[in-house]
């Protein structure tokens, strides 16, 4: 295992670039097609344009299961952190420069309808990514994740090696030190969910925050659903014994952790990346917190596409 290093930081004096121009929100709130560019947010300097995925569904366990294609190249998959992805984000339009991405929606997060309801065990859960990715048509290729979805493609890797060709994960849930660990992130008021979440909290209330002129109660419920979809799949405190399979991923390893992260100590990544039983890299993302792809997309995507074209 190589030591951590910094990418991105003052040696090379690049700063985030990840802006787009602003745009006026759309008359009315359909669903733009295919392909669009649409505006994240229409409040904040920071506003980005981001293009409208290609989206299909599968069934999984009797519940509809959202899954975003875009780009065009090897394909690449990536399974969405805390909080899941109730919208398009411009890191995935970066990894879609050179890839085909998919990305399938968990059980019970945005997109995944309540199939989480009846995942009843670790295992139960597993097994439905398992299920979720090959119906994806991710079988054998690249995949990332982010946070939740990072450990259950480590999971993956571990338990179908052949499943997976290279793994790119950011900041990986599993693991639990007694002494040091992880922040609960449920114990959290929802004001202070962004500040603990993010270097730049208003990213997580851009992609919180409910569409120009949505008036559904869906919106809220579904984002409420994916917090307790995590907490049934990670209570207490993340902790799902992942160090007792990790040995068996063989899978060349990525590992990113933003480097103003304050949910999780840095010690964890470390001992998550010696516990893997292939190569792995790890590397900070300076000006980035937990959900690294949400703070600095370009930095984080651009170090995943290196990783995975090797």
């Amino acid at each position: 295992m190589r030591s951590p290093r910094i990418i991105g930081g003052r040696e090379d004096r690049h700063e985030w670039i990840g802006r787009g121009h602003a745009v006026r929100p759309r008359a009315a709130p359909l669903p733009p097609p295919a392909g669009a560019l649409i505006p994240l947010s229409n409040k904040r300097e920071s506003e980005r344009i981001v293009t409208e995925p290609e989206t299909t569904t599968v069934e999984l366990n009797g519940f509809s299961c959202r899954v975003w294609r875009q780009g065009k190249g090897p394909k690449l998959g990536f399974l969405a952190g805390f909080g899941g992805l109730p919208r398009p984000i411009p890191f995935l339009d970066r990894l879609a420069r050179s890839r085909t991405l998919i990305v399938p929606s968990l059980p019970g997060f945005p997109g995944g309808d309540r199939g989480h309801s009846v995942l009843d065990s670790h295992l139960d859960w597993v097994l439905a990514v398992r299920l979720l990715l090959l119906k994806a048509g991710l079988e054998g290729a690249d995949l990332a994740g982010s946070t939740v979805g990072g450990s259950f493609a480590a999971e993956v890797a571990a338990l179908w090696p052949s499943s997976v060709r290279r793994l790119a994960l950011i900041a990986p849930w599993g693991l639990f030190d007694e002494k040091a660990p992880m922040v609960d992130p449920w114990a959290q008021r929802p004001a202070d969910l962004g500040a603990l979440l993010c270097a730049r909290p208003e990213r997580w209330d851009e992609l919180k925050a409910a569409p120009e002129g949505t008036n559904s109660p869906e919106w809220p419920i579904e984002q409420t659903r994916a917090n307790e979809a995590a907490a049934r799949a990670f209570w207490p405190l993340g902790n799902t014994r992942i160090e007792k399979r990790l040995s068996l991923v063989a899978a060349p390893t990525l590992i990113l952790q933003g480097a103003e992260d304050r949910l999780m100590p840095q010690a964890m990544i470390a001992r998550f990346a010696a516990l893997l039983g292939g190569p792995s890299e790890t590397r900070i993302i300076p000006r980035a917190g937990h959900l690294a792809e949400l703070d600095a997309p370009e930095e984080v995507a651009d170090a995943i596409l290196a990783w995975t074209s090797s």
